[in-house]
């Protein structure tokens, strides 16, 4: 592959983003709505208030906003365009709760007007990164390289010579087990001290396909088998808030739906399910019943499994399957520490016994609590196969090595566009 000089822009750097999202989706909004309020409104004071209220709430939900963008979508798998308006939303819907349980006054139309104005130049200024920028990625062509030229829409530049390769934020991919000689060792190590990112070849196709192969087990950035423990434990409590934050929520939509299931087919509401669960314990899951009711069900592994167009869903079944909202009950799993709102997806046991005798590791999965949406639901959705389930468990691997808050969030904002889109359902 010919080398060709990456293109940049100064828009590429989060200050110069952060200032015209602050510009357009701060300054902008205020210039708009505070000159009338002094002119025409005998109350201008107050509205003056409420001004200067969302004022600092905007510059909160604006920078907070980018932050998250930038962060989610330095993941593997993620599309800027997709998480501009979920980042934002969930910024400014900060925001708006913190200005509601203060009880203070705000413009409705300056908070909202702000969002929608930081979204739209991010969109822009992303928009334009994507037709006028490029990101290469510069290969020391020793070692076990050769697979990476395979992985799509990346610019793979072979390095000829130990030069730096052009650009300040060039980055440079080499199989760093591979006894160089010293003229390639000195020149990664002046590239190392400039800034340049290096990354070994096994790290970088994982970032960038989203999975870990599972040839052998892998260590994380730890150097451990283990995830991340610190984060484990905060997950655990914060998983029992947002829990008992929604339920008020959602309590009278899951009454409604139970209902609903019962007058549309014979049967219970709730489907139970004994799945193999954390540490290998098994345990029983709740969910709304989406399938009729067949007393003759046997134990083999074909009962356990859904194929396209499954004939034993229910009508009201698919619209629960299609917007993931039958797997609500397992909110009961969440707080009784069985399941989380975020990891892989617990399996049947019988087919959670079947994938260990078929596939090396399996088990491994089970180290940390499942969930209602997992990496794997989101990047590749229903699996029905043996070889669906060795891909689906490369995501898992992947999701347990990279084990944070940072990917967990990327999860939820990619569960949002799932649900919108039903990607994945059977």
């Amino acid at each position: 592959m010919a080398a060709t000089r990456p293109r940049s822009s100064i828009f590429e750097s989060f200050r110069v983003e952060a200032f015209a999202v602050l510009v357009f989706a701060v300054l902008v909004p205020r210039a708009l709505f505070a000159r009338p309020v002094i002119l025409e409104n005998p109350n201008g004071a107050t509205l003056i208030g409420q001004i200067d209220n969302v004022f600092v709430g905007a510059i909160f939900g604006a920078i907070v906003g980018l932050f998250l963008l930038r962060r989610v979508t330095a993941f593997p798998g993620s599309r800027v365009f997709s998480y501009i308006i979920p980042t934002y939303a969930t910024s400014y819907g900060l925001v708006l709760v913190a200005l509601l349980l203060l009880r203070l006054d705000y413009s409705r139309a300056y908070l909202v007007s702000s969002f929608v104005l930081a979204s739209a130049t991010s969109y822009a200024i992303h928009f334009y990164l994507a037709r006028t920028t490029t990101k290469p990625f510069y290969i020391v062509p020793f070692g076990k390289t050769a697979a990476l030229t395979e992985i799509p829409n990346v610019d793979w530049i072979p390095l000829t010579e130990p030069r730096i390769p052009p650009g300040r934020d060039a980055v440079i991919v080499a199989d760093l087990r591979f006894d160089h000689d010293d003229a390639w060792e000195r020149m990664l190590a002046e590239a190392a001290i400039k800034g340049h990112p290096i990354y070994h070849t096994k790290q970088i196709r994982e970032s960038l396909t989203g999975r870990v192969s599972i040839e052998h087990l892998s260590e994380n950035s730890f150097g451990s088998l283990l995830p991340n423990l610190a984060y484990r434990k905060m997950k655990r409590g914060l998983d029992l808030l947002f829990t008992l934050a929604v339920l008020p929520i959602l309590i009278v939509p899951l009454i409604v739906t139970a209902i609903a299931i019962r007058l549309d087919s014979p049967g219970p509401a709730f489907f139970r399910q004994e799945r193999m669960g954390y540490r290998g314990k098994p345990f029983h899951v709740w969910k709304f019943r989406t399938m009729t009711v067949d007393p003759s069900t046997g134990d083999g592994r074909d009962d356990y499994i859904t194929i396209e167009q499954d004939q034993r869903i229910t009508r009201l079944g698919r619209l629960l399957r299609r917007t993931r909202f039958d797997e609500l009950p397992q909110m009961i799993n969440i707080v009784m520490g069985e399941m989380s709102w975020i990891g892989p997806r617990p399996e049947a046991v019988a087919l959670s016994s079947w994938y260990e005798q078929e596939i090396p590791f399996y088990s491994y999965r089970h180290i940390v609590r499942p969930g209602i949406s997992g990496w794997a639901q989101v990047n590749q959705g229903h699996v029905a196969d043996l070889a669906s389930v060795h891909s689906k468990l490369n995501y898992d691997f992947y999701y347990i090595k990279n084990f944070s808050g940072w990917l967990d969030l990327l999860i939820l904002l990619k569960t949002v566009g799932t649900v919108v889109s039903g990607f994945g359902a059977k």
